[in-house]
């Protein structure tokens, strides 16, 4: 498949707010049931193991105009639950069969609730996560939750679902994981040849697609973009951190990358990324998810960091790992976590002498400029103080 075919595609999905291809692959087969999900994690595994398609809902993005969703959510709150309901009230969303909102902040958790009153018959989860990270506690609390809700799949599907069944499907998210791991991989080593919007429309079509598709879906634009030559320019490397929730429009980032900035890492699309190694497909699976989420999960801002002095580790070893010249921290207006985590962040790069700049968006952003104005004057002030 051709490099342009496959961004094509996958720009097709992303500007579908309709969810055609997810009509369509419901309508393809007697039974079938799909389940949204907002962006940060849930265990797909478990809803791939009872045969139903998960699919990320991410908002409205600039496409979407909210006139219903104003009424019900205040102003100094982000977009993203505004637009998110605007969809469902719209009848965009009637494909799904279920809704799981995964521990965010306060603004999700509400709108699991709102979701609950309108929504009243359809399979509605707030689906929490453990703030102890002790396999003995932290662990136990969280295999009970994936059992809970292995339970209210088997209710909605009619059957349960089985350990080989649920370990087939570990391996399938495995193997999709380390596609993902390779592409990243190939960007931060030469990210003139994959641009981060391509990167961030191929990772939004995961959130439509069947898993093994999309996996598929990503080797072959890692063969398409080795076949094509594109020029190499003067851009600073950048780690791009706080969109881990609410995404942001796509001009974005490619403003950020016009103005001289190749983004080396992000956080965005973390559900698919918030396992940083296999999980085992031998064993108790339930038990397999639990610890690989205790032990070895990526650090977000609406993950719980016990310890202080950890604060920030994780983002200078992506720094290093990926061997950036700064950090640009985009977050969403009004974004409680990643507000709050921002001056601790900062703190940990100042400490390194790792320089950043920040500043805040909101999904339907129509303005880029000043977006491409301060990263390109962030790119500049890097290489001035590198060739001092």
């Amino acid at each position: 498949m051709a490099l342009q075919e496959i961004v094509e595609r996958c720009q097709d999905l992303y500007e579908d707010l309709d969810f055609s291809s997810v009509r369509a692959w419901k309508e393809a087969g007697k039974g079938r049931k799909v389940i949204g999900h907002m962006p940060v994690y849930v265990p797909r595994e478990l809803i791939h193991a009872a045969g139903i398609l998960p699919v990320g809902i991410l908002g409205g993005g600039d496409q979407l105009d909210v006139i219903h969703g104003d009424a019900y959510y205040q102003s100094y709150i982000c977009r993203i639950p505004r637009s998110t309901i605007e969809l469902a009230i719209t009848g965009r969303l009637d494909c799904l069969d279920g809704m799981l909102f995964p521990s965010t902040c306060d603004v999700i958790r509400n709108l699991s609730g709102m979701w609950q009153l309108k929504f009243q018959g359809k399979l509605v989860r707030y689906f929490d996560v453990p703030q102890n990270f002790d396999l003995d506690i932290g662990g136990a609390f969280y295999n009970r939750e994936l059992q809970s809700f292995r339970d209210a799949l088997a209710e909605l599907v009619g059957h349960e679902i089985s350990d080989d069944d649920l370990r087939a499907s570990i391996d399938v998210y495995n193997k999709n994981r380390q596609a993902i791991v390779e592409l990243y991989a190939y960007r931060a080593a030469e990210p003139w040849q994959v641009p981060t919007p391509e990167v961030y429309l191929l990772m939004r079509a995961g959130m439509l697609l069947p898993v093994e598709e999309h996996t598929q879906l990503i080797y072959d634009y890692i063969a398409a973009a080795k076949e094509v030559e594109r020029p190499v320019r003067d851009n600073c490397r950048v780690v791009i951190n706080g969109l881990f929730c609410e995404q942001p429009p796509l001009g974005l980032l490619k403003s950020i990358e016009l103005a001289g900035c190749y983004v080396v890492d992000d956080d965005f699309m973390l559900v698919a990324r918030w396992l940083l190694h296999d999980v085992p497909t031998d064993g108790d699976p339930l038990k397999n998810l639990s610890d690989a989420f205790i032990t070895y999960s990526a650090e977000t801002s609406c993950k719980y960091v016990p310890h202080k002095e950890d604060k920030g580790k994780f983002l200078v070893e992506s720094v290093r790992k990926n061997r950036a010249e700064g950090v640009i921290f985009a977050s969403p207006s009004f974004c409680d976590p990643a507000l709050l985590d921002r001056p601790m962040l900062q703190n940990a790069l100042t400490a390194r002498g790792i320089p950043f700049t920040a500043f805040k968006f909101a999904e339907n952003s129509g303005q880029l400029q000043p977006f491409r104005e301060q990263a390109g004057t962030f790119a500049d002030s890097i290489k001035l103080w590198s060739a001092a």
